[in-house]
């Protein structure tokens, strides 16, 4: 094989490489790093800010709240749940409640989700941040087929997904 062949077989080669390698940091992107560095704020008081709080919810109202995700099912380390908000305005989410079906309840502090804003509930123990709160469980919660359920502070079932 001559030089100017190889040459062009290692050209493409490279090209190819660099696609399919790019192809896979957009995926990676758009599907995990988007829901991590997502804009969710912490509650502040102010008067100038309207938040759905829990004396204002009506059950008949649909939120639009869902559980994205639960990631790492049965590894107590690697264990999330994506919980994000597709609404006009934003959301306080003091005091609603994540629950797996063996009646593990993890009750969110004070926290604001703005719009497409998300939050991320480990299940291990760390210290809480405005996009990643912290169960502090010592077991793992999730396991695969069961249902991750958030309820709002009156009690009302607001978005239901079954762990894969």
């Amino acid at each position: 094989m001559d030089r100017r062949r190889l040459f062009l077989y290692l050209l493409l080669n490279v090209f190819i490489s660099a696609c399919v390698t790019g192809a896979i940091l957009f995926w990676y992107d758009r599907n995990y790093r988007s829901v991590s560095l997502s804009a969710v704020q912490p509650a502040l008081p102010s008067v100038n800010q309207e938040v759905v709080s829990a004396a204002t919810l009506d059950p008949q109202t649909d939120i639009p709240v869902e559980i994205v995700s639960v990631i790492g099912a049965g590894t107590l380390n690697a264990e999330w749940v994506v919980v994000s908000y597709k609404g006009d305005d934003q959301i306080n989410l003091a005091n609603w409640e994540l629950r797996d079906d063996d009646g593990n309840v993890f009750v969110f502090p004070q926290l604001v989700l703005h719009t497409n804003g998300a939050v991320q509930v480990h299940t291990a123990s760390g210290t809480n941040t405005v996009i990643d709160l912290y169960w502090s469980a010592s077991d793992p919660i999730w396991e695969s087929g069961e249902e991750a359920q958030l309820f709002d502070p009156s009690g009302n079932l607001r978005a239901v997904y079954k762990v894969p």
